[in-house]
């Protein structure tokens, strides 16, 4: 049986970040991917925008996935491609992993620590409950994305596009590019779900309507998609009768949210956040299972490529300790009024295992002008920040510096929002 120190699910953004960061700190490890290339989802994003906070530059996602892939290559770290993990044993040393490929068949590797990097997937039609048959032509965003510029085909001609993630919007100007027709895009939310800066440069530059507390509620066809009726939706997502069109189109788009990939951390016993729906981590970004790491999309859906590789740097540093059994435990539960926070992440702070600023990721529920983000360890106020503008499809980041701080078991931490 191969023995490595970390074990690395995942080879996209936050996998090959991680790996760079276990490298320096002079520890064995393996990449395992499922895919036959790395860098995950972003081999398909031929767009630019990554990489403005990290490298300053606009990059396309193969751009920004190649500056890491190359630093792995440049130091060799192993990279177990076309692989999957089928179980995963924890026992007193670490964890055991059980893999597959067509060049080893069944085999098994031992790790002393893990990070999961394995990334989010795509909600489907299934999942938002349209009625109708199954025709062809009803794709996620990412599976047309992948369709357009990794095949080369263009999967529809006429379509509507259901939701307004910064998937479904890029894939409106990407298909309207290719000389598609893009009906609109129909977002039941009263707000939009995706950047400000793709409704501008997705939507607006190409005069593509969205509608707004909208949805799709029936698909039409039965070989092939033949139209969409769309109907207006009232404050509890219900539709409102009276208020239907059906619109003639032989693709239907689905931007309907992503989910973490939690099953291999579910098999572990992992607590699970259900705001998140990924785990619950402390500042180390390490699971209630002690060993086991979460990063990136992993761990909660990122809107910056650029926020998923410095969680999986976090993650790494976190298991370079817990090998070296430099980490002690004692942690406190992170609180929040969930009327004001979608969520906050990291969940809970080790109070016995702070060397490095805190780096928190939090997403408002409701637009908030001129909001005031306090963080407090009991009564003491320990962070306070003004933001001009918080809006809940754009993620803000909090970094908590531990210096002079007192934590305390008897202090938890709170996070508060004023207007």
């Amino acid at each position: 049986m191969e023995q490595y120190d970390v074990g690395i699910i995942g080879s996209g953004p936050a996998g090959l970040a991680a790996a760079i960061e276990i490298e320096k700190n002079g520890l064995s490890q393996i990449i395992i991917e499922r895919e036959n290339r790395p860098g995950g989802i972003l081999k398909q994003c031929i767009h630019d925008g990554f990489g403005l906070h990290r490298f300053k530059e606009r990059l396309s996602g193969p751009e920004y996935a190649e500056r890491f892939l190359t630093e792995v290559i440049n130091k060799k770290i192993p990279i177990y491609k076309n692989t999957f993990v089928t179980e995963i044993k924890k026992d007193k040393d670490g964890f055991v992993l059980t893999l597959v490929n067509s060049d080893k068949s069944i085999f098994e590797t031992h790790v002393k620590a893990l990070i999961l990097a394995n990334g989010c997937r795509e909600r489907t039609a299934k999942q938002v409950f349209i009625h109708g048959t199954r025709p062809s032509g009803v794709y996620t965003a990412g599976t047309a994305q992948y369709f357009v510029n990794i095949s080369g085909y263009l999967p529809c001609k006429k379509c509507v596009i259901l939701g307004s993630g910064d998937i479904g919007l890029i894939m409106a100007r990407r298909l309207t590019l290719e000389g598609a027709e893009v009906c609109g895009v129909y977002e039941a939310k009263s707000m939009p779900s995706g950047l400000t800066r793709n409704i501008a440069q997705c939507l607006n530059d190409f005069d593509i309507p969205l509608h707004l507390s909208s949805t799709v509620t029936k698909i039409h066809g039965n070989e092939r998609v033949e139209a969409v009726t769309v109907q207006k939706v009232d404050g509890h997502f219900n539709p409102i009768d009276g208020t239907e069109e059906v619109i003639e189109c032989d693709g239907l788009i689905l931007s309907v949210g992503l989910i973490p990939e939690n099953e291999l951390a579910k098999s572990l016993g992992v607590q699970m956040d259900y705001h998140t729906k990924g785990p619950i981590v402390n500042q180390r970004l390490m699971t209630n299972v002690k060993g086991v790491f979460s990063c990136g999309n992993a761990l909660h859906v990122n809107d910056l490529v650029d926020y998923v590789s410095e969680s999986a740097e976090i993650a790494a540093r976190g298991a370079v300790k817990h090998i070296k059994k430099q980490d002690r435990e004692e942690q406190i539960n992170v609180l929040f009024d969930d009327s004001k926070f979608l969520y906050i992440v990291p969940q809970k702070i080790n109070i016995k295992d702070l060397d490095e600023d805190i780096i928190f990721y939090f997403r408002s529920k409701e637009i908030v002008k001129d909001a005031v983000v306090k963080i407090k360890a009991g009564d003491v106020e320990i962070f306070k920040r003004k933001y001009p503008s918080i809006k809940p499809p754009e993620m803000e980041c909090a970094c908590l510096n531990i210096k002079d701080i007192d934590f305390s078991t008897e202090n938890q931490i709170t996070f508060e929002m004023k207007i």
